[in-house]
């Protein structure tokens, strides 16, 4: 990664005393233990952290997680502060794709720091704006800060799964469409499902970090906060029945498009066999009365006026029986 860019905020007492401040500033706050930091990095480098990793004890492996490949979602606990994974989702419905950014944060009850990546697309003045918007729960401390950065990120797995939801009420009209689908709808249709089957492989570890946050016996959530975490659990816990409805709509989906891809192709068999039929009965009377053999009314107009009533009727009576039976 290259240089990164951080910024900053700083509270004593619940009360917002310093923004962007640098971070050397920052570390001289922190002396205060009224004062709480966030620092936010993105695109940060190891040279960006090991000033922050030296004065505030962060785990060497938790560094290296943070900055190395992209972790699933995890929480991890060390002795001097906790690390959390996070992935942050938004799904490109054109290209049936889900896109994925990681957030990866260290906290204790003194500071908060994220690190996002160079193509983080998480929108962080969307946290701003929530813990400004609840500044009554800024006196709770680093929880305060964890509690809006985590309840933004589950917002965007809830956007992530309306989008699926509308894409699917779609494809499920689409499917009840005389003409069929050409084969980019269809792929199309493979790549969103692929996609909702990765969302699907995502919402599981999330809702175990978050599960795992709450444990009482190591956690740093404070008990007035507490409702508000148990609130962002249960809407990961929505999200994960959302997801799994989805993937039911979706088999049903699947299965459905077959049911009528056979029974197009089989109503499509009987109109032409049904043709076929009535076309080989007049040929067979045609054939008879033209063969080379001399029978009552050959050669007569009596004759050609049996063979064409025979011909008609038996050609009238085959197309009645095939449309009661729906074969044309």
């Amino acid at each position: 990664m290259g240089q990164g860019q951080a910024r900053s905020r700083v509270y004593r007492k619940g009360v917002l005393v310093a923004e962007d401040a640098p971070l050397h500033d920052v570390s001289q706050l922190l002396v205060d233990p009224d004062t709480i930091a966030w620092v936010d990095f993105h695109g940060a480098s190891r040279d960006d952290l090991r000033k922050l990793a030296v004065d505030l004890g962060l785990h060497e492996l938790a560094v290296d997680r943070a900055l190395g490949p992209r972790q699933r979602p995890r929480l991890d606990h060390y002795p001097t502060h906790q690390f959390l994974s996070c992935r942050v989702v938004r799904v490109d419905a054109e290209a049936g794709a889900l896109e994925e950014s990681e957030v990866d944060a260290f906290f204790d009850k003194r500071w908060l720091i994220t690190v996002r990546d160079d193509d983080c697309f998480f929108d962080v003045d969307a946290v701003l704006r929530h813990w400004d918007r609840c500044t009554d729960l800024a006196k709770n401390g680093v929880s305060f800060l964890l509690y809006g950065l985590l309840d933004v990120i589950i917002d965007s797995y809830f956007a992530a799964v309306q989008v699926f939801d509308d894409y699917y009420e779609v494809v499920s009209e689409a499917m009840f469409e005389e003409r069929p689908l050409d084969p980019t709808r269809q792929r199309e249709w493979f790549m969103m499902r692929r996609s909702l089957t990765r969302l699907h492989r995502l919402v599981g570890p999330m809702r175990e970090a978050i599960s795992a946050l709450m444990r009482r016996e190591h956690t740093m959530v404070s008990e007035d906060l507490y409702p508000y975490y148990q609130d962002v659990y249960d809407h990961i816990l929505r999200v994960g029945e959302s997801v799994d409805s989805l993937r039911e709509i979706v088999a049903t989906i699947v299965e459905t498009n077959l049911s009528l891809r056979e029974f197009q192709q089989n109503r499509a068999v009987k109109t032409v066999t049904g043709w076929a039929a009535m076309i080989a009965v007049p040929a067979l009377v045609t054939g008879v009365f033209g063969m080379n053999v001399h029978f009552p009314g050959a050669q007569e107009t009596s004759g050609f006026l049996f063979g064409l009533v025979v011909l008609v009727a038996s050609s009238a009576a085959l197309y009645m029986v095939f449309r009661r039976r729906d074969w044309l």
